[in-house]
């Protein structure tokens, strides 16, 4: 049933906790124009570097540990304004780092930050959205991530630009954008993220988060600047409240009931599984994968940075297309394509040479791969793993599933540069190529297709087939 709403309030809001995925994908992305200067200085072996990487990882996967359960127990935007503070601590302290291990330190609390929005900004959008505009909503953020690759790798370009062709006659300058022009790399999230600490103050908490709190009147409140009709507004409350039940305090044993638990597998399946089809080793080591094609210094960056427009671009289409097209729809044709340009990738560099292949052909199907993925994994992992879950332990579940996601990024950041010096370029994307088969099949035979359906509709669909497991 579709009543009148006020889609530029909802619009706003979401906009607003999608700027979180700005700071996600600036803080994952700009640590791609860091690695080679950073292990020249510290001197570090491939393991190193890979920590290097990887320890931001370490924070993003204890933050997904804890999102959930501080979201349901402090509320979605307190938590958000933890993560922004964490953002801001995180860019000024890489920027004054004394040593490596400084470094590492303010790593691992900014990717405590990404693993905290990763959770709750999701969760925010999905509970003040209407079914009809959610997937579109939710995929805001998935943008929103997109729009901070893009900006840390033209941030990243823009930067060594400078070192190799600037001197200033400020010391201070000199040393954070020429000499160790990595700390500007890092340092220069410090913007985004005061930011999303400021503009957090201008949203209301969530109302479903009110509701499971006991705290009617304030949802009203929140729900009657959604909803333009009062029987709307009753209708939404009503469907939200029953949902809930009468007990208001979730616990970790509701994740084991039968349905919710096959939910609570499934999403932690497409959440790690997707990790290993090569997505985040594109997005951290892009530079270094360009290197071994014969792409070097800026030009790495410059191939990076069209990685970044093209991921962008892509995920504007998805969010306009998702509530149209569906979810698994464009899971099926995304990852087709994302399996195709793995194996030419692969073949470019087991044969490219002998058969005559340029670093245009490499580019060309590394960009396809780029498209591929952004349309289809990218763009539909947060809309689902946010709308799957019932009202009562959306934060709880959403924990593991993100938990998940983040030990998956976690390994491939770690075991990236292990694998490209042994298993070799090729045999890497192969393997990437090989991941994609069990995702497409998990989401072809145990996920089912959410648009359009309200989140109501989608928690009955989960508990039903616990009902019939029993």
């Amino acid at each position: 049933m579709k009543g009148k709403v006020n889609t530029g309030y909802i619009v706003f809001l979401a906009v607003v906790a999608a700027v979180g995925g700005i700071l996600f994908g600036y803080d994952t992305a700009v640590i791609s124009g860091t690695i080679g200067i950073v292990t020249q200085q510290f001197a570090l072996d491939t393991m190193q570097q890979g920590w290097y990487v990887g320890c931001a990882l370490i924070g993003s996967i204890a933050g997904a540990c804890f999102a959930g359960v501080l979201s349901d127990t402090i509320g979605r935007k307190k938590t958000m304004l933890i993560a922004a503070v964490l953002f801001c601590i995180c860019a000024a302290g890489c920027a004054a780092s004394v040593g490596f291990w400084h470094l590492v330190a303010f790593r691992i609390i900014g990717g405590i930050g990404v693993g905290i929005v990763s959770i709750v900004s999701p969760i925010y959008i999905s509970e003040v959205s209407t079914p009809e505009k959610r997937g579109t909503l939710v995929s805001l953020y998935q943008l929103a991530v997109t729009i901070g690759f893009l900006v840390a790798y033209i941030v990243n370009y823009a930067i060594l630009d400078t070192a190799e062709t600037q001197r200033f006659t400020s010391g201070f300058l000199n040393r954070v954008l020429v000499d160790e022009y990595w700390r500007g790399m890092l340092g220069s999230g410090t913007v985004p993220a005061v930011l999303f600490l400021i503009i957090l103050f201008f949203i209301p908490e969530s109302p479903r988060w009110l509701i499971v709190k006991g705290r009617g009147e304030q949802a009203v409140g929140v729900m009657s600047r959604i909803y333009l009709s009062r029987e709307d507004l009753d209708r939404e409350y009503g469907l939200t409240k029953a949902s809930i039940g009468s007990e208001p305090k979730a616990e970790w044993t509701e994740l084991l009931s039968p349905g919710i638990l096959k939910a609570v597998i499934i999403g932690s399946a497409i959440a790690i599984l997707g990790q290993f089809m090569g997505v985040n080793a594109v997005l951290y080591y892009g530079p270094e994968i360009f290197g071994k094609a014969g792409i070097a210094g800026g030009d790495a960056l410059f191939s990076q940075v069209l990685v970044g427009i093209v991921n962008m671009v892509t995920t504007i289409i998805a969010t306009l297309i998702i509530d149209k097209v569906g979810r698994k729809k464009l899971i099926y044709w995304g990852v087709s394509g994302m399996i195709i340009s793995l194996l030419m990738i692969g073949l470019y560099f087991s044969a490219g040479e002998s058969i005559g292949l340029g670093n245009g052909f490499m580019l060309t199907f590394f960009l396809f791969y780029v498209f591929c993925c952004a349309i289809s994994i990218s763009a539909v992992v947060f809309v689902l793993l946010s709308e799957m879950y019932p009202n009562r332990v959306r934060g709880l579940a959403m924990s593991v599933a993100g938990l998940a996601l983040w030990v998956g990024t976690y390994l491939i950041g770690q075991l990236t540069p292990w694998m490209l010096e042994n298993l070799t370029p090729a045999g890497t994307f192969f393997l990437f190529a090989a991941m994609c088969i069990p995702y497409i099949l998990i989401m072809w035979k145990a996920v089912p297709e959410t648009t359009g359906k309200s989140l109501e509709e989608i928690e009955e669909y989960w508990k039903s087939q616990g009902k019939k497991k029993a």
